[in-house]
């Protein structure tokens, strides 16, 4: 069944517009209520957080009446990791969590997503029953149902205190200099004490929100002040989260960057080590050079679609370990989703054990050249089932064959069509991605609708 609203990671869009809207956002939690509690005990109870945008104060009580409508009890925890919310959800015995957020979207837009009773992302199934339940007459639980919400004080002591008994008990972070970008998102308070109470010394950027500054010029997908900042204070290291704080980029000692497929490789390096490692899972935009390296160390490599969600399902149903995302969504065994700061500390661990710098760590890895552009349009789908686009797609990977990939794809979570290409010679992936991103904005401006005066 095709989804009306669910992207890749619930639903997302402007605050404002027809989805992210305070009645609209209503009808969801009153929906999700009866969805995701259907099998629940006599007073269900789900688990809100959020991240700092100012609009998720009004989402938060729009989504409580929704939920308290449906007669579902309301556990509220403030501005949280959205994989605390994860974890929260199972240790509170919840019989589900929400997120609001949008990422590393800017504060303009919102969204919310949801996690089940143990702490996975919806399958498919329950996302459309709960599209399904929305276009129902909205009813009221009897008066003596109806739900009730309370604030979870130690919330964020709970997940603060989980972070830090997943690094090892006999090494700590004492003379490591740190510089933490929390992209003024949801891990502005929550990271400085995790790193902090483990003995590092910080730098912090990006840990003032204010409501409208989320991942503006900070955070993992913007790393230049966190580069400049590790360069100027001769850090050990550099941590970019993004506003929801899933996602993870690392900056070594000499101020170069590691995106996701990077820190795949340095964990599943050390995991081979120790023998815990069967296999693990990337997405069709994970550099080839990750999967020829694992190969390299006897370590099978899956291909998941774009979202962390389905990189876990692979994982679940594979038996995998570890999975993660050329962004940054680095999912380990001790949460349920991408944890950017689990991630970090697995990568501290490993420095701490070995005695060496992050830079010396990243010897058998070397991506290949990969560029990646986008062509804001609605309706990418459609264009890319057009003859023309696909013989415009075919004729690109004609000139790659043998030396690269070619990845064309409608963006789960924006109105964009997202171009990959990646090559052996940056040239060769400049050259043809160059080429096919003006051929098909050529082609997107062309079927535009007209606007009307």
């Amino acid at each position: 069944m095709a989804r009306k609203w669910f992207g890749t990671d619930g639903v997302r869009g402007q605050v404002g517009d027809s989805i992210i809207h305070p009645e609209w956002v209503l009808r969801l939690g009153w929906a999700a209520g009866h969805v995701l509690t259907a099998d629940a005990p006599d007073r269900p109870r789900v688990v809100i957080g959020k991240d700092t945008r100012l609009s998720g104060y009004m989402l938060e009580s729009a989504l409580e009446s929704g939920l308290a409508a449906a007669g579902v009890d309301v556990l509220l925890v403030g501005p949280l990791p959205t994989p605390a919310i994860a974890y929260l959800t199972r240790t509170l015995r919840a019989d589900a969590g929400i997120v609001i957020s949008a990422s590393h979207n800017p504060y303009q837009d919102n969204g919310i997503k949801f996690f089940s009773a143990d702490g996975y992302k919806l399958p498919d199934a329950q996302e459309e029953a709960i599209e399904a339940w929305m276009d129902r007459p909205m009813t009221l639980s009897a008066s003596e149902r109806l739900g009730k919400a309370r604030r979870v004080d130690d919330a964020a002591g709970r997940y603060v205190e989980f972070c830090k008994t997943t690094f090892p008990a006999d090494l700590n972070l004492r003379s490591m200099h740190l510089v933490l970008d929390c992209a003024h998102g949801a891990n502005y308070k929550v990271a400085p004490m995790i790193f902090g109470e483990l003995g590092a010394t910080l730098e912090l950027l990006g840990a003032e929100p204010n409501g409208i500054n989320i991942n503006d010029q900070v955070g993992s997908t913007h790393p230049a002040a966190l580069r400049a900042a590790v360069l100027r204070t001769g850090a050990d290291m550099g941590i970019a989260f993004d506003g929801d704080g899933d996602r993870l980029l690392l900056v070594d000692d000499q101020g170069e960057l590691l995106d996701g497929d990077e820190i795949l490789w340095l964990l599943a390096r050390d995991m081979c080590q120790y023998g815990e490692l069967s296999g693990v899972v990337g997405t069709v935009m994970t550099n080839l050079a990750l999967e020829q390296a694992l190969a390299g160390c006897g370590v099978p490599m899956l291909r998941a679609p774009v979202g962390d969600r389905y990189v876990l399902d692979a994982m679940r149903s594979h038996g995998y370990p570890l999975g993660g995302e050329s962004s940054g969504h680095i999912i380990t065994p001790a949460n349920t989703t991408g944890d950017g700061i689990l991630a970090a500390l697995r990568v501290l661990a490993i420095m701490r054990r070995r005695g060496e710098a992050l830079a010396a760590l990243r010897g058998g890895y070397r991506p290949f050249p990969q560029v990646l552009t986008s062509v804001r349009m609605a309706g990418a789908q459609i264009l890319l089932d057009q003859p023309v686009a696909r013989q415009l797609i075919a004729d690109a990977e004609t000139r790659l064959v043998g030396t690269g990939r070619l990845l064309v794809r409608p963006s789960g979570t924006e109105p964009i069509l997202r171009i990959m290409v990646e090559a052996a010679s940056a040239g060769m992936a400049a050259d043809v991605s160059a080429i096919l991103t003006a051929e098909l904005g050529k082609l997107a401006m062309a079927h535009a609708p007209a606007r009307g005066c």
